[in-house]
């Protein structure tokens, strides 16, 4: 009995560290709860406060508006000033936002405001977040994690609160008084809850732009980026990055109010269950996404755009016949085609980036992909020339064609990554 502590230590294995990169995991949960509990209650202000079709797929778009500024300032300003002011910033900003929302049940005015500073706070969280798991996912503070598996976990957290964050909304609104004010209690929850635990997260980066003290020190070195790392994010990162959103966003905001016809009383949950499966498939295709990396470069992004290829097929077919079944299952490949392409994406932003400047092609990465939430808004638009179902179809020519890109340039640029 008195020898089992010895002999543990005679082991000679090191205690495993804290993980600081779980803590921090679920502020990038709060982004994607904020960015998608929304979605789920389109329906809910049809049939509320009486909004049309144009102003709610507006409504959805104008996030982007708001999350670009914030990626693209949010990213820069954590080089320089820190990963924590920013995400406690950031986090603020995201639950103002959020009462916002809940004032424009009567309001409505406020829903733009509301739906602008969502954008701005989840922007922030996304591109200074990101960067702080890679960080905390990385020596000194992680010495067992395998490679890539920062990029992954910001993905992963990201998709749980995509997932969550809608069927929340959704079940919430269905049965509770005052739906569109109570559906957004849980994200504040969520926001307060991350705050409290990111608080017990050590820095990763000091004002100035260097590493810490704790990082510089570790025994591993950081990688050096390769000369083109600007190149190559241009060549086989940007192209991919909107087909990020295009694909659940379709999902999310377009399929379900084409096929609930036949639901009268239930579209509210049926966009929940929608808003859960979408990204949910993205979470569950993590550990293909894993090895389809180890196999080559850009296996990943080939097999995430034929899936928003399949999916967006699937979502035609579904919207033709006016299935909600059918649509469910496109809902499920498109998200399927979210995880992989995502997956991809962050892979190679962490595997190209300097330290220094981590967080700000992070941002430019997720700014890019974000271009994706507009689409629902043009789709919007162009029904009123072409029925909906044309225009699905019509959305497989410009993935085909990155799909070939990628292809092309992929197998030229071979399987190894700059480290």
């Amino acid at each position: 009995m008195t020898t089992t502590a010895p002999a543990r230590l005679a082991t000679g294995r090191p205690p495993l560290p804290p993980r600081h990169w779980l803590r921090t995991g679920w502020v990038m949960t709060a982004s994607g709860w904020s960015a998608n509990q929304f979605s789920a209650l389109l329906g809910a202000y049809h049939s509320g406060p009486g909004l049309t079709a144009a102003t709610t797929s507006a409504l959805f778009g104008v996030y982007v508006l708001g999350l670009i500024p914030g990626l693209l300032l949010g990213g820069p300003l954590a080089d320089r000033r820190g990963r924590r002011p920013v995400v406690f910033s950031a986090l603020a900003i995201s639950a103002l936002a959020t009462a916002l929302l809940m004032a424009g049940a009567t309001a409505t005015g406020l829903l733009w405001p509301g739906r602008f500073l969502t954008g701005i706070g989840a922007g922030a969280l996304l591109s200074a977040g990101s960067a702080w798991i890679k960080e905390l996912s990385s020596p000194p503070y992680d010495t067992v994690s395998a490679a890539g598996a920062a990029a992954r976990r910001s993905g992963l957290f990201l998709s749980a609160g995509f997932a969550t964050g809608g069927l929340a909304a959704a079940l919430t609104a269905q049965w509770a008084p005052a739906p569109l004010i109570t559906a957004y209690l849980p994200h504040l929850a969520l926001s307060a809850a991350a705050a409290l635990l990111a608080a017990r997260t050590p820095e990763t980066a000091t004002p100035g732009g260097q590493l810490t003290a704790a990082t510089t020190a570790a025994p591993v070195p950081a990688p050096v980026p390769a000369p083109d790392t600007a190149p190559a994010f241009r060549r086989l990162v940007a192209p991919v990055a909107p087909w990020v959103f295009v694909a659940p966003s379709i999902a999310l905001a377009t399929l379900p109010g084409l096929v609930d016809a036949g639901l009268t009383g239930w579209q509210t949950v049926y966009a929940g269950i929608v808003t859960a499966v979408t990204p949910g498939t993205g979470l569950l295709v993590a550990p293909l996404a894993r090895r389809l990396a180890a196999r080559h470069r850009i296996a990943t992004a080939v097999a995430g755009l034929a899936a928003v290829i399949l999916g967006l097929l699937l979502a035609a077919l579904a919207v033709a016949c006016v299935r909600p079944d059918a649509a469910l299952l496109a809902a499920a490949v498109l998200g399927a085609g979210y995880g992989l392409c995502v997956a991809y994406g962050l892979t190679e932003v962490a595997a190209l980036a300097p330290p220094d400047r981590l967080a700000r092609l992070t941002a430019r990465f997720w700014a890019l992909c974000y271009l994706g939430f507009c689409t629902p808004y043009a789709i919007t638009l162009l029904t009123g020339w072409f029925t909906p179902a044309t225009v699905l179809l019509a959305a497989v020519v410009p993935a085909a064609a990155t799909l070939a890109l990628i292809t092309h340039r992929g197998t030229r640029c071979g399987t190894r990554r700059p480290v």
